[in-house]
């Protein structure tokens, strides 16, 4: 059967590799000759087990992930981490850096479960800056540091690995987990919504230090806690059998594509070309994060004005580049380009941008 996909730049649930949707849809009734899906088998089963132990070591072989750490899956988004983590680890205080609308919505939800202290915000410059390593003052005595590596909204990231002495550092890595290097010992907590960069929605990552681990309360009713997911192997409860069957298969593609190196440069290519695009336009395109702080998965842009943003996107559509709306609370133009999203679709929209800039200016 013929499927005529089209460029999806949506911020998530993103676009999946074509090859991963290809063997996910030849196994979906009947996984390795079973005669069952893997969202038929039991998540005790043996072929599950083996499922799940090859995803996990996968993944420890892409990040290179130290044997202290603890692989998990949790169910939900990273949105249910902003409640599970300081519910868990926060004792007495927690610091936070916030840098756009998802580490805001952390800080918020912390903020209902214990002291959080804002040691950094970017608000004032509508959250188009990312702070240096040298502009972050910390509070001695908190439990940990959060922040989130890369704003899908606003269109900022991280480029290095945010460090803080001895304090443990919790990151939320949802949109640009596997894009790149990142050192993993540098971290104590990454978590990461899979919708994005790793499967399909509804399952989140957790890469947790075992230390780091025991310092979770430990009278949280079950699903709640950490310590019971890391105790029961992800599973004090049925797990998303499928996400983590996809989350696997995701992983199988990337080490196919040459490992997070080579992606790390594709995704460096693929964002340079937007970026040429946009600084090249004289001032026809805008974008909106300050240049040395700019995210490779989503590029965010304006144009003079809403009625052009919106023929922008409904010419794109026309051409099938999909989704290229901001979000809702922002406005403007928004290009994901994670992972999974092909060069050749970048290659059209550069190709469209040009033309659209040349029949509007």
């Amino acid at each position: 059967m013929s499927v005529n996909r089209v460029f999806n730049f949506s911020a998530g649930p993103a676009m999946l590799p074509t090859e991963v949707l290809e063997k996910a849809s030849q196994e979906l009734l009947s996984l390795d000759d079973s005669g069952m899906s893997v969202m038929e088998i039991s998540h005790r089963s043996k072929k599950f087990f083996e499922i799940l132990e090859r995803t996990k070591q996968s993944i420890k072989d892409l990040l290179n992930v130290p044997p202290d750490y603890k692989i998990l899956f949790f169910p939900g988004g990273a949105s249910l981490q902003f409640a599970l983590i300081p519910l868990n680890f926060l004792h007495h205080k927690a610091d936070f850096i916030v840098t756009g609308y998802w580490s805001q919505k952390a800080f918020k939800e912390a903020s209902k479960l214990g002291v959080s202290n804002l040691i950094y915000t970017s608000e004032a410059s509508n959250f188009s800056a990312i702070p240096r390593q040298q502009e972050l003052k910390f509070s001695e005595d908190a439990d940990y540091v959060h922040y989130c590596s890369n704003e899908t909204i606003h269109g900022v990231e991280f480029d290095y690995d945010l460090t803080a002495g001895d304090l443990p550092i919790v990151c939320d890595a949802s949109s640009n987990i596997m894009s790149k290097s990142i050192d993993i010992t540098k971290y104590s907590l990454i978590y990461a919504g899979a919708q994005k960069n790793l499967g399909p929605s509804g399952i989140t990552l957790v890469i947790v230090h075992e230390d780091f681990l025991q310092r979770a309360r430990k009278d949280l009713p079950t699903i709640f806690s950490y310590l019971s997911f890391a105790n029961e192997n992800s599973m004090p409860n049925t797990p998303n059998t499928w996400g983590i069957y996809m989350i696997g298969l995701v992983c199988e593609w990337i080490k196919q594509k040459g490992g997070i190196a080579a992606i790390e440069k594709l995704n460096q290519k693929k964002a340079q070309l937007v970026y040429d695009e946009i600084d090249n336009s004289d001032g026809f395109y805008r974008g909106r994060a300050i240049h040395q702080f700019r995210s490779r998965m989503n590029i965010t842009f304006n144009l003079k004005t809403e009625s052009l943003e919106n023929k922008f996107c409904e010419e794109a559509e026309r051409k099938r580049l999909m989704n290229l709306r901001g979000h809702r609370s922002t406005g403007g133009i928004r290009a994901s380009i994670y992972n999974a999203f092909p060069l050749d679709g970048v290659i059209k929209l550069k190709e469209f941008m040009s033309e659209f800039r040349e029949m509007n200016s």
